[in-house]
């Protein structure tokens, strides 16, 4: 098979979901609604947590980062799609490819590092109620945001270097509808061994410690429950909880699906089709499972709407 050098690709064609003209409009529309609906409730959330001072704690701290997160992950793949598909130009240019592969590793990372941080944020509330204030301070947690989203750059440079050595063929079709790492690396025709190594140990060290972080936080956070004698204080922790365990149920399920996905099936479009509730649903529905199943951030929020809304 012909082989072109990496400098001399100027472009990458992104197949998208479907071929079929009819379905386009459909797509865009989709695409469009749920960009839409992401960015206005994230925003919200911000907004929200930044006009109450109740609010100013570290768990919503910790939730206004994760809604940016989730703004700039959404930003770094939707726009493209929805202007390739009112262009009807299905191509990428080769830096731009690498740069979106990039961003969508870095904003994946950092979505997942969060939440780990969030689930520390919730075992030292619980088990340690009386040091909570002294050990989650304002530099604390500036600093594992800042240590999260370091991490995470390091993670999406490091694979888009390795990209960058790569020579690829003639055939630059990629079937998703963004530059995802694995399908990029699928149209190389020089040895990629080195790459899928590293795809893997990434997956299970941002992927596997953040989860088991996870675990073991709600491990101490059920233990320390159990021995509470109150039923009253037992459903105010789980109901604090339960709106993080869902995001993070929603996130880990959708991309643990996906793997499986890729596993059992051999058609990379309905690999992409998958990709979409990994990628774009747990952004889209972050905000209603934190606004509908918090009762400080439905009142912040139902005050901000009212208040917008009412006349002057």
């Amino acid at each position: 098979m012909k082989t072109e050098n990496q400098t001399t690709v100027s472009k990458f064609l992104l197949l998208g979901l479907t071929e079929d003209p009819v379905l386009q409009p459909l797509i865009f529309s989709l695409f469009l609604s749920m960009y839409l609906v992401t960015i206005l409730g994230n925003l919200l959330i911000i907004l929200a947590v930044s006009s109450d001072s109740h609010l100013h704690t570290p768990m919503y701290f910790f939730l206004c980062s994760l809604s940016f997160n989730d703004i700039c992950l959404s930003s770094s793949i939707i726009p493209k799609m929805l202007v390739n598909i009112l262009a009807q130009d299905q191509s990428i240019t080769y830096a731009g490819c690498l740069l979106q592969v990039c961003f969508v590793l870095v904003f994946m990372a950092m979505e997942s590092c969060l939440l780990a941080v969030m689930s520390y944020d919730r075992y030292v509330a619980i088990c340690h109620p009386l040091r909570y204030t002294v050990i989650m301070n304002p530099t604390l947690c500036v600093l594992l945001v800042l240590v999260s989203l370091s991490i995470s750059i390091v993670d999406g440079l490091l694979h888009t270097l390795m990209v960058l050595w790569l020579s690829f063929c003639t055939d630059l079709e990629i079937p998703h509808f963004f530059c995802e790492l694995d399908q990029v690396i699928k149209l190389a025709c020089s040895d990629t061994l080195i790459d899928n190594i590293l795809i893997y140990i990434a997956a299970c060290i941002f992927g596997g410690a953040p989860l088991s972080g996870i675990i073991f936080s709600y491990c101490h956070i059920v233990s320390s429950v159990l021995r509470m004698p109150s039923p009253g204080g037992k459903h105010k922790i789980f109901s604090t909880c339960g709106s993080h365990l869902s995001v993070v149920s929603l996130f880990y399920g959708t991309g643990f699906g996906v793997y499986i996905s890729s596993v059992f099936t051999d058609s990379p479009r309905k690999t992409a089709v998958a990709s979409v509730m990994y990628t774009m649903v747990p952004q889209m529905l972050n905000p209603f499972i934190y606004s509908l199943r918090n009762r400080d951030m439905k009142e912040v929020l139902r005050k901000l709407i009212s208040g917008t809304t009412s006349p002057l």
